[in-house]
Parts: structure tokens; C-alpha cells; sequence
């Protein structure tokens, strides 16, 4: 990357598995690609646990033993050998790892803050490197404010760092699953359908769709993704006599979800935040937004909560309060009927994401905390 003076550090990446995908490990991905940008290849290490955590009877997930002492021993060498001068965990269930090679090797970690897996309770352990860490690296400031008041932080400096959207344009589709070309106005809402995250609003839209249609006849609600609450949801639709016009996909692949998003005139996700210290829930960021965005898509989404810090209501589309049906349906009406000002506040979302969440920002805004650390301070 060019532009600014050569930085002449080394950097060690602390990593959760990267064999599955999710926001995790696609940031994780990211900064690591931007760290090699930045100061070079030779210059980035990464070491990331090997494999994925494993469900319990519970319904929790954990890692094996021998999982962590091996991820363990792995970054401890890493951090003898090859001595870096900073260690950036990419997730705080690593934290304690990189608190233990600061006592040993002096060595300053960066912490990278998410949403509801710093928001609740956090272990003895966990939290002690949470308060020892140099450097906050937040997705978005609600985390970072929600983190402060939960734990009690002292004074940290502090880097705002949002993801970064990919710049390859979306492949033709090879599946049959994705919506035909049509007049007919259709809302899009993409997310896990889980007994454990009905905070993603999927109930609340269901519950305002009949009052849309009353306005809107022709309008169609597609809802992409998986899980196990689908069977519910469906039966819900029933129940509201809605089903002719709400079509649940299941999960798709990547190529058809990029039609879908192409196809549909608004993306709604009426996502709660819960703050609660033991069950946290609620998006830490919501990506999906920004990929309707991207798109040139307005978006209707929750007025408290991560979402909010990136959505300008009435010019990348509209905020709404999440829990009331009532008025999640006068924000789709109101942009399915006028479709100009919808097309208007499009074309301005998608200007706001090519500007502020490229990956040229993404390495501008660590290239300038790596090169400075004159961080923000909270």
C-alpha cells in the first residue's frame, strides 16, 4: 500500500478458526490482508486456532484441550522466535493467550471488539486481558461504548475500524432458487432464522406484513436463511394469512443471494439490541445492511443498536423502532410507493459504502493508527 512513511514493525495475528465462514472470521481475513498490505508480507504473522469449536449437550460450543494448549504453545513460539512488536487478537476468547506473552515478553497486544461476546459476563480470565489490553480495535462505537459501561474500563486508547466490502462484482447465478424478473415490489430480509437470535426481527416483519400488502397488494417478502425457528416462522405466516406472498429460501449460495439482492427494491431487518449481562443479544454490526447497501438498496433497520451508527435514516433509507410492527410497515410502504425518493436514498448508500467501507479506508485508518498510535482515547 502506498502513502504515508514505511513502518518498520512486525505484527503477530492471534486467530479464532478460519475453517468456517462468518463476520469473524471474514474480518479477521480482512485485517490480516491489510496488516501484509501495509507493512509486508514478511512483516505479518498469523496463527489461528485449528480447528472449530465443538456443540456441546448443552447447546453451547466449545474447544478441545488439546485444541487450545496447541494454539497456545503455537503463539507462545511465535512470540520467542520471531519476537513481533505487537500482538492484535482478533477475538476475546483468545485474549487470555496474548496477556500471558505481554507478562512474558513485554510485548503490547491490541484487542478487537465485536458486539455480544464482549457486551455480557465475561470469565476472571477473559476479563482481566480485556482490561490490560493497549488498544480497543471496535467495529463500531455502540461495541465500544456498550463494552465501557458493561465492564468499567479505564481510561484505552481506542481504534474504529468497521469491515471492509469486497470490490469484486457478484457472479451470474447458478441455481434456479433466486426470484424471476417481475414488476412486483419485493422486500428482502437475510438472516439466520434461530430459536437463539430472534432479535433479527423476522417476527416483527412477519407481524407488519399484512398491514404492507393492505397497501401494497403486489409486494412479496423474501426471507433468506436457515435454522431451526424456520418451521415456526412458517407457521406464523400461516397464521396471518400471508403465505401467498412471503417466500422462505432457506439457505442459498452465494451467487443466487447476490440476485436476490439485486431484485429487491428495499432490505428490512428490524434487528433488537438486548443489553442484558447475561444473554447479550442483538448485531454487533450487521453486515447484511451493507451488502444491500452496496447494491444500491435502501434500507429499513432498528433505531437503537450497532445498525444505527452506519445507516443515516432518510438518506440511506429509514430507522425504525424494532419492536413495533406498526411502524416497520409504514417504513416499507413508504418506500415501496415512492419509488424515486427509494432509488435516491439507493444511489446514496451505495456511495457511503464504496466510500467508507472499502478496503482502501479499511488500510488508510490502520495504516494511520500503526504508523501514529496516537489513538482516540475513551
Amino acid at each position: 500500500m502506498n502513502g504515508g512513511p514505511a513502518i518498520n514493525r512486525k505484527v503477530l495475528v492471534l486467530s479464532p478458526s478460519l475453517k468456517s465462514m462468518g463476520g469473524v472470521q471474514n474480518y479477521t481475513k480482512t485485517l490480516v490482508s491489510a496488516l501484509r498490505s501495509i507493512l509486508g508480507n514478511d512483516r505479518v504473522r498469523l496463527i489461528s486456532v485449528a480447528e472449530d469449536p465443538e456443540l456441546r449437550s448443552d447447546g453451547s460450543h466449545s474447544l478441545r484441550t488439546s485444541v487450545k494448549v496447541r494454539f497456545f504453545l503455537s503463539a507462545l513460539a511465535a512470540a520467542i522466535t520471531w519476537s513481533p512488536d505487537l500482538i492484535i487478537c482478533a477475538h476475546v476468547g483468545l485474549a487470555s493467550t496474548a496477556r500471558m506473552i505481554e507478562r512474558l515478553k513485554h510485548t503490547p497486544y491490541w484487542l478487537v471488539l465485536y458486539g455480544i461476546e464482549v457486551w455480557g459476563d465475561l470469565t476472571p480470565a477473559k476479563r482481566k486481558a480485556l482490561l490490560d489490553a493497549e488498544c480497543y480495535v471496535t467495529i463500531t462505537r455502540f461495541t465500544l461504548e456498550a463494552t465501557i459501561a458493561r465492564h468499567g474500563l479505564r481510561e484505552r486508547r481506542s481504534l474504529f475500524l468497521p469491515p471492509a466490502m469486497p470490490t469484486e462484482p457478484p457472479s451470474p447465478p447458478k441455481g434456479q432458487l433466486a426470484p424471476e424478473r417481475s414488476e412486483r415490489p419485493m422486500v428482502l430480509t437475510v438472516g439466520r432464522m434461530s430459536a437463539s437470535e430472534r432479535y433479527k426481527g423476522h417476527d416483527v416483519m412477519l407481524e407488519a406484513w399484512p398491514l404492507v400488502i393492505e397497501r401494497v397488494p403486489d409486494a412479496v417478502y423474501w426471507i433468506v436463511g436457515g435454522g431451526d425457528d424456520r418451521e415456526r416462522l412458517e407457521a406464523r405466516a400461516r397464521e396471518l394469512g400471508i403465505s401467498n406472498s412471503v417466500h422462505f429460501t432457506g439457505s442459498v449460495s452465494p451467487e443466487e443471494l447476490d440476485v436476490c439482492y439485486d431484485r429487491c427494491c428495499v432490505f428490512a431487518m428490524p434487528a433488537r439490541t438486548e443489553l442484558d449481562g447475561r444473554a447479550p443479544r442483538g448485531e454487533g454490526f450487521g453486515i447484511v445492511f451493507l451488502e444491500a447497501m452496496a447494491r444500491g438498496k435502501p434500507v429499513v433497520g432498528p433505531s437503537v443498536g450497532a445498525p444505527a451508527e452506519f445507516i443515516h435514516s432518510g438518506e440511506h433509507g429509514l430507522l425504525v423502532n424494532p419492536t413495533d410492527p406498526r411502524e416497520v410497515a409504514r417504513a416499507l410502504v413508504q418506500l415501496l410507493e415512492d419509488r424515486a425518493t427509494a432509488r435516491r436514498m439507493g444511489r446514496a448508500a451505495k456511495q457511503w459504502v464504496m466510500s467508507e467501507f472499502s478496503f482502501d479506508r479499511f488500510c488508510e485508518r490502520l495504516q494511520e493508527a500503526l504508523q501514529s498510535r496516537l489513538l482516540e482515547r475513551i
